[in-house]
């Protein structure tokens, strides 16, 4: 049975009331809990670290302004996410357009209060009381949970998007990749090219990198169909090999390099899609730690690179960090002359730091405080 906080004891018992009141009250509760992880500093969504001392979980957060512009790039960790001590979100947006870094923000806030709130109405639906003969039922049904909830999140937000009076998201919108870890069990969703890509140790003890989530681009081969029977085009500028993207039918709308995204009503009606890829994993002693990223990493670092950079780095607290900068190199050197994207990432270790590494730490902090 899952336990629930106090904000939340009166939804389940709401059904009854009329549909938009009861959203009313979820709405208030989830951004009342918003609201208090922040004042407990268990949500972050700028550079830094965050450590719940109810869990093993750690993450460390990094995020830089590319060369294009204001940092349209958003983040944000929550431990404890909704008040449950086994339960981390983490999320990460990739804003484009005009209006982009707008939306990613405003995408950011709404996400995880609106994911609680969807959560635990589906919940409240389903029973909390169900008795399951085996523990693979209880997996199916706690899976199918979490995905119902993302797919009426997401849709929410998205139509939110579209009325919302200040903001312009026809020719703008945000990629939408977030993990909810709750206990050994991972969730992931993806809508974008953003990457989740998961450290993990294989037989032979060395760290093989699994890649989690698919980048969403027009050209593969499903993405392609849909956007295709939608009167959708898809194709490459010439001065632009190998990037394709989605168009509407006279070719002359923004072109789109994405086939998943919020906002972005221009090609909304060409195949472009808000429904996020909902899959899940569950967490073993083998995997070591997560890497969400955005594609300012992945253009120029592989899956296999990027864990072994994390991995590496003596200091946690540093991890995402590292990476980041390691790819700022990598732009440098692999992409002259064309202007770096803006550079976020998020690393959530699932397991306590070794001794040896604190050790390590502990001697690294005295000798470069150590008088001299």
């Amino acid at each position: 049975m899952v336990l629930f906080p106090s904000f939340f004891d009166g939804l389940a018992r709401t059904v009854s009331i009329k549909k938009g009141k009861e959203k009313d009250v979820g709405k208030e509760a989830a951004e009342a809990l918003a609201k208090g992880a922040k004042k407990k500093e268990l949500m972050l969504s700028s550079s830094g670290t965050t450590k719940s001392n109810k869990s093993n979980n750690f993450a460390s957060v990094c995020s830089k302004q590319g060369q294009k512009g204001v940092n349209q790039d958003r983040l944000i960790v929550w431990e404890e996410f909704g008040c449950q001590e086994d339960m981390v979100f983490c999320g990460i947006f990739d804003g484009h357009g005009p209006w982009g870094h707008v939306i990613a923000k405003r995408v950011s806030k709404l996400v995880p209060s609106s994911l609680l709130c969807n959560w635990q109405e589906t919940l409240s639906v389903t029973s909390l009381d169900l008795d399951f003969e085996l523990e693979l039922d209880r997996s199916i049904h706690q899976f199918d949970t979490w995905k119902q909830s993302y797919l009426k999140a997401y849709a929410s937000i998205d139509e939110e998007l579209k009325k919302h009076p200040g903001i312009d998201s026809f020719c703008s919108g945000t990629t939408a990749l977030t993990i909810v870890k709750q206990g050994e069990h991972l969730v992931i969703a993806n809508i974008g090219d953003s990457r989740a890509v998961m450290a993990t140790t294989s037989d032979d003890g060395s760290l093989v990198a699994l890649q989690l989530t698919i980048d969403f681009k027009p050209n593969l081969p499903e993405e392609a169909e849909r956007i295709a029977q939608s009167n959708g085009q898809v194709f490459c500028m010439s001065d632009e090999p190998g990037v394709y993207r989605v168009w509407a039918p006279n070719g002359k709308t923004p072109g789109l390099a994405l086939s998943r995204a919020l906002g972005d009503y221009c090609v909304k009606d060409f195949g472009l899609i808000s429904e996020p890829d909902v899959t899940e994993r569950n967490i073993t002693d083998r995997d070591q730690f997560v890497i969400l990223a955005t594609d300012g990493v992945w253009d120029v670092i592989s899956n296999q690179e990027a864990v072994q950079i994390v991995y590496s780095t003596a200091d946690r607290e540093k991890s995402a960090r590292k990476l980041v900068e390691c790819a700022v190199r990598a732009w440098k050197c692999k992409r002259r002359g064309i202007a770096m994207d803006d550079i976020s990432a998020i690393c959530l270790f699932f397991h306590a730091s070794p001794l040896a590494d604190h050790v390590l730490i502990s001697k690294q902090v005295y000798m470069t405080t150590k008088p001299q």
